[in-house]
């Protein structure tokens, strides 16, 4: 949900606002990104905070994602106090910002104020950096399955599948007729990287040796072997080969009504009620499964974590804010207001209303994040994960198209060919 390009709760009278009666109070500017929070949802948190510290206004601000890291990488070398003290980030950029230098060290917090030990892994890994916590979790998302309920029932299938392998029945089942048992495009890694995650591999790894070495590993025994289930669910359907998920838009190809599932955020569902409104009711949601039906399949975690200047003024302020938005209260008013997966496992009860939510949320206490490298933007620029599924998906082969993306990705992270 799109927010105001600005919203603040503050009148700004020489960096402070004076209320009424002659008593200042300090700013905390905290910037936020578009869509990140409904504007309902930053009033009630404006009010509710200022009311419990009398002593701290707000001004909250709205940032665009498209030119964000540069703006971000000059707030951290501001040294005029005219910068954010509490900056929203992508779970996966806070290692490129902790490289450059310029964060506040927020591992005290973390562990005394913050329980993070409860913290979802996909948020807190890629938050942390070299034994300090840089970043703060405040909320994720991630991809479930979404289905047609009335393929489904067709089909005889009476509940969503708990594992890979009941999960490649049905989707064969399903996949007769004009029907597609599931539209998965070739280039889809993200979900590529969870069924590699199941398996015990990864995209890239840090070597034992020397911290900060990465190397690509999609040629290990491990990662092929998610790549050989990738490539077996992939035919269940027309997917194309050589195009990622939204190259058509696979919500749209959902819409007809012929495709069984996909794999994509519950949000993509008021999409494809938007184009077909016929399926207003229709549309069912589990969790990727995995190789157990008791633990749901690895997935890629996205979202959001907060992070602090060094050079901000005022640490103190910034750490109450973030206190606030990432405990209880707070992450559960969130949670239900934007269907996300509250920051820490106990609290997903928040949104077992919701079905797509609840999925989701479910799969998020399996969650991972891309490898945790500054360096893994360079990888996803000219991705050559894409090129490499659509390699073998056009009959490659898996260990030699691996091997050669592996060394483009090692290149990429900055040690070398293999």
């Amino acid at each position: 949900m799109p927010l105001a390009l600005a919203l603040s709760s503050t009148v700004l009278l020489g960096g402070c606002r004076l209320l009424p009666g002659g008593e200042d109070r300090r700013t905390v500017t905290v910037w936020l990104m578009k869509g990140s929070a409904s504007p309902e949802f930053v009033e009630r948190f404006t009010e509710g905070f200022e009311k419990e510290h009398d002593d701290i206004s707000l001004d909250i601000r709205v940032q665009e994602w498209n030119g964000i890291t540069t703006k971000v990488k000059k707030a951290l070398k501001s040294s005029d106090g005219a910068g954010p003290e509490v900056i929203e980030v992508g779970n996966t950029q806070v290692a490129q910002y902790v490289e450059q230098g310029g964060l506040y060290d927020l591992t005290l917090e973390s562990a005394r104020d913050f329980g993070m030990d409860d913290w979802l892994p996909g948020l807190a890994e890629p938050g942390r950096y070299d034994g300090a916590q840089y970043g703060i979790p405040w909320y994720a998302a991630n991809r479930v399955v979404i289905y047609n309920k009335d393929l489904f029932a067709k089909a005889g299938i009476t509940r969503p599948p708990r594992t890979r392998a009941e999960w490649l029945a049905a989707t064969q089942k399903l996949n007769t007729g004009g029907d597609q048992g599931i539209y998965l495009a070739g280039q889809d890694w993200y979900t590529l990287a969870g069924f590699i995650w199941d398996e015990g591999g990864d995209l890239a790894t840090e070597t034992k040796e020397s911290s900060g070495d990465w190397r690509g590993s999609l040629h290990t025994p491990a990662a092929l072997r998610g790549m050989d289930f990738y490539q077996r669910l992939q035919a269940l359907g027309r997917g194309p080969r050589d195009a990622d998920e939204e190259h058509p838009p696979q919500a749209g190809v959902f819409a007809k009504g012929d495709v069984a599932q996909i794999i994509a955020v519950p949000g993509a569902a008021r999409l494809i009620e938007e184009k077909n409104p016929a399926l207003k009711g229709k549309l069912g949601y589990f969790p990727v499964p995995g190789k157990k039906a008791d633990e749901p399949g690895a997935v890629f975690t996205g979202g959001s974590d907060f992070v602090v200047p060094e050079r901000s003024d005022d640490h103190k302020g910034a750490v109450a804010v973030i206190e606030a938005l990432q405990g209880k209260k707070w992450q559960t008013d969130l949670a239900r207001t934007m269907d996300y997966v509250p920051n820490k496992a106990k609290l997903a009860p928040a949104v077992s209303g919701q079905e797509g939510a609840a999925a989701m949320a479910a799969g998020a206490a399996n969650g991972r994040a891309t490898p945790n490298s500054p360096r893994w933007a360079a990888v996803e620029a000219d991705n050559p994960i894409k090129g490499y599924m659509s390699a073998v998906l056009m009959g490659g082969d898996p260990a030699a198209e691996a091997r050669k993306a592996s060394d483009r990705i090692t290149k990429e992270l900055g040690v070398g060919s293999m």
